[in-house]
């Protein structure tokens, strides 16, 4: 697994999340599709709500978008905005 969340830092658990897929957004390690909710859950041992947290940053910051019956798509690096 890339990165684990730390229970014992300061750091809310869904702050560490975004972190952890934003550094592997900017690596190529995910591109394309992003995983699902489910996916992300599963793999980094937290509850759905977290993962939406923390989608819900790399949305506002533009790694990903998101089209309701279509999933999330990484955004290409050069249609990022900031």
């Amino acid at each position: 697994m890339a990165g684990e969340i730390d229970y014992e830092s300061g750091i809310p658990p869904y702050r560490q999340l975004a972190a952890i897929l934003r550094a592997r957004i900017e690596a190529g390690e995910i591109k394309g599709r992003f995983p699902s909710e489910r996916t992300l859950s599963q793999e980094y041992g937290v509850a759905t709500g977290t993962v939406r947290k923390a989608v819900a940053i790399l949305r506002d910051e533009g790694y990903i978008t998101t089209a309701h019956g279509w999933g999330s798509q990484v955004t290409a690096p050069e249609e990022r905005e900031g």
